[in-house]
């Protein structure tokens, strides 16, 4: 068998109270919903022509977290058999037995359900339409043809992009030219970024039969020219903020300088394909997109 998807009813008296709570925290994927907490407070912020209003804020960030959570519990509950054959998931709470598979589908469909009609009720019908279509497009599209085909990275970048869209639509009720900036900046940010993870796990990915660009490229070499070439696509289009007049000329500065060391980094990791390398671009990918933001913002505010 691949997988354990179910646990025995010995496993599952053995579950303490505090294990289980603590599943749904994990089962929410606190370090990618954190992005998503970056983003969307991002896109809101500089979406906003005016004073902020922070009850709008409030309530568009927990509902965009419920669906988020959401997503990350169901595409757990999907690939919990590809999970259990994964060093680095191997102990989510699926393939541990920490938590049951109904308990998982049942949280995932609630938070997801409960998530978007508060963007209903509480922000805009454009920030549900767009929340929704994240969840739908990452579980329907992406979450499948990762086991089919290495394109499954650029389709997967697209939901992976759209917080701030989220962020944008619930701060101005529409999408204008800078909320899709943010969204192109995001996209392609996810492509140096992931192959760097994807890299550093390629024999995780091989044994639960994931393709990833890595497990086919054995050599490297087609993987770092992606990593190569988005990275230094990222460096101008980071620019367009300054460009279209959302931004100034310290925003300018700051993010070519974030820009150019990314480059570097994926430079250097190319240089010498290791775990280790790989690591170092997927942390110095981790810190620029949450500089970038905070650059952006902060350049807004001053000005």
């Amino acid at each position: 068998m691949l997988g354990r998807p179910d646990m025995s009813n010995e496993r599952a008296a053995s579950v303490s109270a505090f294990d289980k709570p603590w599943a749904f925290v994990v089962l929410t994927k606190p370090d990618v919903t954190f992005l998503v907490v970056i983003t969307t407070v991002a896109g809101y912020y500089l979406g906003s022509t005016g004073p902020m209003d922070l009850v709008r804020l409030a309530h568009t960030l927990c509902a965009t977290l419920l669906v988020a959570g959401g997503t990350a519990a169901l595409n757990q509950y999907i690939e919990r058999e590809m999970d259990a054959v994964m060093r680095r998931t191997a102990m989510r709470p699926l393939p541990t037995g920490t938590l049951q598979t109904r308990e998982v589908l049942a949280f995932g469909i609630a938070t997801i359900a409960i998530g978007t009609a508060w963007l209903v009720l509480a922000v805009n019908w454009l920030a549900a339409l767009i929340a929704f279509a994240t969840s739908v497009s990452y579980l329907l599209a992406y979450t499948p043809l990762k086991t089919r085909t290495t394109l499954a990275t650029a389709v997967g970048a697209i939901p992976g992009a759209l917080p701030p869209l989220i962020g944008w639509a619930a701060a101005r009720g529409t999408i204008t030219q800078g909320g899709w900036i943010l969204f192109a900046i995001l996209f392609v940010w996810q492509f140096p970024h992931f192959m760097a993870i994807a890299w550093m796990y390629r024999e995780d990915y091989k044994r639960a039969g994931i393709q990833m660009l890595p497990v086919v490229d054995r050599s490297g070499d087609i993987t770092f020219r992606v990593i190569l070439s988005m990275s230094a696509v990222l460096v101008p289009l980071s620019l367009m903020p300054f460009v279209m007049g959302m931004t100034g000329m310290s925003y300018f500065f700051g993010a070519l300088v974030l820009g150019v060391l990314l480059l570097q980094v994926g430079f250097w990791a190319n240089r010498d394909r290791t775990n280790v390398r790989a690591k170092w671009l997927m942390h110095a990918t981790v810190a620029h997109i949450p500089l970038l933001l905070l650059w952006m913002t902060l350049d807004k505010a001053i000005r």
